[in-house]
């Protein structure tokens, strides 16, 4: 657009009074008095979506030029007209140019309006760092905890198996208290069968003290009537002095067959003690007798093939006779 010719200097005050220019003079513009502006003030036609920008420019230039008119308008009819020059605008040509190089929707970022290239560069760097610190704080974090959860995980362990530990420990120490005690009650139980034991080998005793054992209990032969041999053999010099195992009473003592010449002595629990083939008997029936006194001499009566004692036990004074060895051993006496 091209500007206007230089008017003659003149002083101007936009919006002001000035006294050198006379009294205000009401103005109304008729049909007449103002001719219409046609072709260079015309607006083309707006398209696209840089319209806004091109109306903001031509409203812009229209505000000049009505203010270039308010002031020549405002001027006293005595005085002559004020004119404005105005400069030429070559950017307001391409602000109407359809052509735009600018593509739409394109804007500069607020968070760099007023930075240099430096700036935004150190501002993008610093965000950059601080975003890279929290990833770093972040990971840092889930390894902490993958490494907090690992800890706990291995506490966990080693506390199950010191708990495993020490309930095996207490499983073998309660196992070998057991089986100490035990022991212990056995020791005891056989120390106190010995002391029993020795109390009644005082009370018991062997019938002979220098013999020979020939013969045992339940031996199988043809020279026993009953198929067996029923007592215990105690082989012995003839005239060898037999003694009273245990106190009692005589019940029997005489001839008896192939058993020669016995002697019974009843004990105060019902047990009979027969001693067989003497060759002399010392007691007689219902005689009281005391443990180790004398009974009688080892002979040879009987069925017999040398001289010895010939012992049998009859518990409770049963027919049937028991092994006599047991029942000694149970009354501290080790044939």
């Amino acid at each position: 657009m091209a500007s206007n010719q230089a008017a003659p200097e003149a002083p101007f005050v936009y919006g002001g009074y000035r006294p050198d220019e006379g009294p205000w003079e009401e103005w109304n513009p008729s049909a007449e008095s103002v001719l219409p502006n046609r072709g260079k003030h015309r607006v083309a036609k707006q398209r696209g979506g840089g319209g806004f920008a091109r109306s903001s420019t031509v409203l812009g230039v229209g505000v000049i030029a009505a203010v270039s008119a308010g002031g020549m308008a405002s001027a006293n009819t005595g005085k002559p007209p004020v004119s404005i020059s105005l400069p030429d605008l070559p950017s307001v040509g391409h602000l109407l140019d359809d052509s735009s190089s600018t593509p739409k929707g394109s804007a500069t970022a607020l968070s760099s309006v007023g930075l240099t290239t430096t700036e935004t560069t150190k501002g993008t760097s610093d965000a950059g760092e601080l975003l890279r610190n929290r990833i770093m704080e972040q990971a840092e974090l889930q390894q902490l905890q993958v490494d907090g959860k690992s800890q706990a995980a291995a506490e966990a362990a080693v506390a199950k198996q010191v708990d495993a530990a020490a309930a095996k420990a207490e499983q073998a120490a309660a196992k070998k208290a057991a089986e100490a005690k035990k022991a212990a009650e056995a020791a005891a139980k056989k120390k106190a069968e010995a002391a029993k034991l020795a109390a009644l080998a005082k009370q018991y005793t062997l019938p002979v003290a220098s013999y020979t054992i020939t013969g045992t209990f339940g031996q199988a032969g043809s020279m026993w009537s009953s198929g067996y041999h029923t007592g215990l053999d105690f082989a012995a010099p003839t005239g060898t002095l037999i003694k009273a195992i245990h106190s009692g009473t005589v019940t029997e003592a005489g001839w008896a067959g192939s058993y020669g010449y016995r002697t019974i002595i009843t004990l105060d629990d019902g047990t009979e003690l027969w001693f067989c083939h003497q060759s002399s008997i010392n007691v007689s029936v219902g005689q009281k007798v005391a443990t180790g006194d004398v009974i009688g001499r080892v002979g040879a009566t009987g069925n017999v093939t040398g001289p010895h004692l010939h012992l049998e036990v009859h518990l409770n004074g049963a027919a049937t006779a028991s092994d006599p060895a047991p029942w000694l051993r149970s009354k501290g006496l080790n044939p």
